[in-house]
């Protein structure tokens, strides 16, 4: 089958049956993606296909042969990190980190479908991604910054 990843096509030879975590991790070598609770309720393997939030744990290399899929590492562009990545680090949002790529990619869809979300907007995308540390106050304040950020930018 083949998958885009990060804009770059590759040829994988995977099962059907297998997650795209997996194939990520396993015959790409992405491993930002991370392995949560398996059952698609934590959000640690958050990523993008064809730019909406999915969980890879459950989703099937069939369903997505020939999509676009963004995965933590295809947020830089040119050496450059992405403005939520950016915010995180400034809002310091992240404790031991582990949810860190599926909150960001999670961000990254609202902030791509809504510009200047609010609060409330972000609590509700950000629903299915846990942080087991508890720094969700500064990962609404790194979401609000990237919102303005990227306003600013395309302004």
């Amino acid at each position: 089958m083949e998958l885009l990843v990060n804009g770059a096509r590759h040829q994988v030879d995977a099962s059907p049956d297998r997650t795209l975590l997996t194939v990520l991790r396993d015959e790409l070598d992405l491993t930002g993606t991370k392995y949560g609770c398996g059952e698609g309720q934590c959000g640690a393997c958050t990523v993008l296909i064809a730019g909406l939030p999915a969980r890879a744990c459950q989703t099937r290399a069939a369903a997505i042969n020939g999509k676009a899929i963004t995965t933590i590492e295809g947020l830089a562009k040119n050496g450059r990190l992405h403005p939520l990545q950016e915010a995180f680090l400034d809002q310091q949002a992240m404790q031991c980190g582990y949810c860190t790529p599926g909150m960001i990619l999670s961000g990254v869809a609202l902030l791509a479908k809504t510009a200047n979300p609010s609060r409330e907007e972000i609590i509700g995308a950000m629903q299915g991604n846990v942080c087991r540390c508890g720094t969700y106050p500064r990962i609404i304040a790194a979401i609000e910054a990237a919102g303005r950020r990227m306003k600013g930018a395309a302004a």
